[in-house]
């Protein structure tokens, strides 16, 4: 396994890479690696010939009181579970690397897809990712970039930033990875006290009961999500959002029609860990 901390390096690999005719795919991540993002590496490895991972915790997309500080960093060990699960390259860049230390002139504005969800809790967040991951793609210019669906608004921004800078990338998305109980695996579920573990896979658990209701014919689920966000409130949750979104403009849906598909989204404050989760359908 080669690690690549300059451009100019990672861009030599590459394209050695695609020198023997390899595919090569790309798996953006911010370290602190868990199953789920070694579920990204192993779809990868389904659809090219050669992964590069890239570890870098990107400070544009954190807010002003946010964890950009003490997020999880874990190098030695991303690095020993790449080599194990057979990545070609991993990208180990700085903030020098990245954004360099000139004025900046420019910016990605983001319309309708970040107004709600995460976007609209965390100002500037998706526009911080949309930046770094349009740099990623122009530094490795991979075949094919996977990313998981438990962040699934940021699957959607990066699949229209795609299409309108005109990448030429395949981008997957992975299903989300889960422990036994069902929480959705998160570097940030560090976070989380003994208690507060036990009780954190009641987000997963809400949607899924809303998610069975709906099948069964609810598709004005208003109250019904009012009344699953009680229920996170009394367990100590301290919700953010809990909704039925278009899987295709992110807006909230009040009435749902048959054929259609969704992804009905939450997110939560257990403590101090922010925990996401989503379920996506088709009713």
């Amino acid at each position: 396994m080669e690690i690549a901390k300059s451009i100019q390096e990672i861009r030599a690999q590459v394209a050695a890479l695609k020198a023997e005719g390899k595919r090569v795919a790309f798996v953006p991540t911010m370290g602190a690696l868990h199953e789920g993002h070694l579920s990204l590496i192993k779809m990868a490895h389904k659809h090219a010939d050669a992964i590069v991972v890239s570890i870098y915790v990107n400070p544009e997309q954190f807010g002003p009181n946010e964890d950009f500080s003490t997020y999880p960093r874990t190098t030695e060990s991303d690095l020993a579970l790449c080599e194990k699960e057979d990545v070609a390259v991993v990208f180990l860049p700085d903030t020098e690397t990245m954004y360099g230390s000139g004025k900046k002139f420019f910016s990605i504005e983001i319309e309708e897809l970040n107004t709600y969800l995460d976007g609209g809790s965390r100002p500037g967040y998706f526009q911080g990712i949309a930046l770094v991951v349009n740099k990623l793609f122009n530094i490795v210019q991979p075949d094919v970039a996977v990313f998981g669906q438990k962040d699934y608004q940021q699957f959607r921004i990066i699949e229209q930033m795609v299409i309108e800078f005109n990448h030429d990338i395949e981008l997957l998305m992975a299903p989300i990875g889960r422990a036994e109980d069902g929480l959705a695996l998160s570097s940030r579920n560090v976070y989380l006290s003994e208690q507060e573990r036990v009780v954190a896979p009641s987000l997963y658990r809400a949607l899924s009961y809303v998610e069975q209701q709906i099948k069964n014919g609810v598709f004005q689920p208003h109250l019904l999500l009012k009344h699953q966000q009680d229920e996170l409130e009394a367990k100590g949750f301290k919700n953010d959002y809990l909704s039925v979104y278009s899987l295709d403009t992110l807006a909230p849906v009040q009435e749902l029609e048959k054929g259609q598909r969704y992804v009905l989204a939450g997110a939560a404050y257990l403590g101090k860990t922010r925990l996401i989760d989503n379920l996506i359908f088709e009713i």
